[in-house]
C-alpha cells in the first residue's frame, strides 16, 4: 500500500482565508491527498484567532476539486452528536464525498474557560466520546435514530440526507495508543493519528492499537495508522534553519535558537530534502501509512513544492 500525505494547518494561529485558498490551491496542484484544519477557537500565541473549522471546510470544499477535507480534531465538548454529523455531512455533500471526521476529547481548558465551554474532567470526556462516536454512526447508517446515554438523547431522529461516502465518512481518532483510545478505535474508528513522538514511540502506539483491532475481531486492513507532526524542511541549511528561526520568533515560549531545533527535532521533519527522507522512511518503518504534516509558514509554499517534488515520492519508495 503506498504511503499517503497530507497537510494540515494550525488554523487557530491566524490563517487568512487567502492563506487557506493559497495553500489549497498548492495541494492540489502538487498532489497531496488532503489538508486538515485543527478545530480550535484560542491562539497559543498573540495573534488573531481562529475561524470555526466546519464552516471552513464548507468553503474549501467549493473551491477545490480533489482534496480530501477534514479536522485534527474536532473536540466532543464543542458540538452537540447530531451537531457535528450534520456539519460533516453537509461537507461531505457539498465536496462530492471528500470529508472525513477527526474527532477527540478534548484537552485544553483554557480555550474551554475563554470560550464559555463547559470542560468536565478526562474520563467524563471519554464517555462523551465513546457516546458520540455510536450517535455518529448510527445517524449515518440509520433512518431514524433514538439513543439514551448518560450524556447524550435522541428521541426518534431522522437524519438526512446521509453522506455521500458509502458507508460513512472515514473516521479518525487521535492520541498516544493508550487502552482507552486503542479500545475506542478498535471498535468505531477508520483511522488512528499518533501526534508527535519519535519512530520508536510511534511503533510502540500503533502496536497497541494493532493489538486492540485483533481483539476486536476486526480486519487490520480497516484502520490506518498515520502520523502528525511539522516540517521544516529546505534545500540547504541556511534555507531550512531560516524556516526554523521564522517558527520560532513565532512562538513566545521558545528559547534560543539551539534549544528550540533540538526539542522539535527529536520528532519532527528537519534538514534537508535526504534528511527528511531518511526520517520519513524511519517512520514507515515504524508503520507509519499515513503522513499528516504541519505546515506553520502559512505563506510559504515553496516548502510545499518541495515536500512534494523532492522528498514524497522516496518515502516509503
Amino acid at each position: 500500500m503506498p504511503v499517503r500525505f497530507s497537510l494540515m494547518l494550525e488554523d487557530q494561529e491566524g490563517v487568512t482565508w487567502d492563506q487557506w485558498l493559497a495553500i489549497a490551491r498548492a495541494c492540489e496542484r502538487f498532489g497531496f491527498e488532503g489538508l486538515f484544519a485543527s478545530d480550535h477557537y484560542l491562539s497559543l500565541v498573540p495573534r488573531p484567532g481562529s475561524h470555526d473549522s466546519w464552516t471552513l471546510l464548507g468553503a474549501l470544499a467549493v473551491a477545490t476539486e480533489r482534496l480530501r477535507l477534514g479536522t485534527m480534531v474536532s473536540p466532543v465538548t464543542f458540538r452537540l452528536p447530531a451537531v457535528l454529523a450534520k456539519a460533516a455531512t453537509t461537507v461531505d455533500i457539498v465536496s462530492a464525498g471528500r470529508v472525513e471526521l477527526g474527532i477527540g476529547a478534548g484537552w485544553w481548558e483554557e480555550e474551554h474557560r475563554t470560550h464559555g465551554v463547559p470542560f468536565p474532567p478526562v474520563g467524563v470526556r471519554f464517555e462523551m466520546l465513546e457516546e458520540q462516536l455510536e450517535i455518529i454512526h448510527s445517524l449515518w447508517s440509520t433512518d431514524v435514530v433514538s439513543f439514551q446515554g448518560r450524556h447524550y438523547a435522541l428521541e426518534g431522529c431522522r437524519f438526512v440526507p446521509k453522506p455521500v461516502q458509502s458507508p460513512h465518512p472515514p473516521i479518525v481518532l487521535g492520541g498516544k495508543g493508550g487502552p482507552r483510545i486503542a479500545r475506542l478505535v478498535a471498535r468505531w474508528a477508520d483511522e488512528f493519528n499518533r501526534v508527535g513522538g519519535t519512530p520508536a514511540e510511534v511503533g510502540e502506539a500503533f502496536g497497541r492499537v494493532r493489538d486492540a483491532v485483533d481483539a476486536a475481531g476486526r480486519d487490520q486492513s480497516g484502520v490506518t495508522t498515520s502520523f502528525m507532526t511539522w516540517v521544516f524542511v529546505g534545500d540547504s541549511e541556511r534555507a531550512w534553519k531560516a524556516r526554523v528561526e521564522q517558527a520560532r520568533r513565532m512562538d513566545s515560549s521558545a528559547g534560543p535558537f539551539e534549544d528550540y531545533l533540538a526539542d522539535i527535532a527529536r520528532d519532527c521533519i528537519v534538514g534537508t530534502p535526504e534528511d527528511a527522507v531518511e526520517r520519513m522512511n524511519a517512520y514507515v518503518a515504524a508503520g507509519v501509512q499515513r503522513f499528516v504534516l504541519n505546515h506553520e509558514l502559512f505563506d510559504d509554499l515553496d516548502q510545499i513544492e518541495l515536500l512534494a517534488t523532492r522528498i514524497l515520492p522516496k518515502v516509503g519508495a
